[in-house]
């Protein structure tokens, strides 16, 4: 991808993942808990992703390789995670959202 693209991936990440969140009406409770709900779970599964991946790495410093080590990389993929579910993620809440929006409606009717 080169400089010249119309846009930046993090604009395109924007505009999907902000497509379905932001209903034209306006947001209600119900969709505001929906949304909270669909971010903490995306964030949840990016936690256990960022934790899979850091197992085998000890790293260097005065934490490497001892018990704090993996307290503090728990922390920190934690925060990790809850960033990135915030700033849009990687898709997954969106869909997750749609389906609690969709379920919601169905038992409505």
């Amino acid at each position: 991808m080169g400089s010249s693209t119309a846009l930046s991936m993090t604009d395109a990440v924007a505009r999907i993942s902000d497509a379905p969140l932001t209903p034209r009406g306006g947001i209600n409770s119900n969709q505001a808990k929906a949304h909270a709900v669909a971010q903490s779970f995306e964030a949840t599964f990016l936690n256990s992703m960022f934790q899979f991946m850091f197992t085998d790495t000890d790293g260097e410093g005065p934490m490497s390789g001892g018990g704090a080590t993996g307290i503090w990389r728990s922390f920190l993929t934690q925060e990790y995670s809850k960033s990135i579910a915030k700033a849009g993620g990687i898709g997954l809440a969106n869909h997750v959202y749609a389906s609690l929006m969709a379920h919601q409606e169905v038992k409505a009717q």
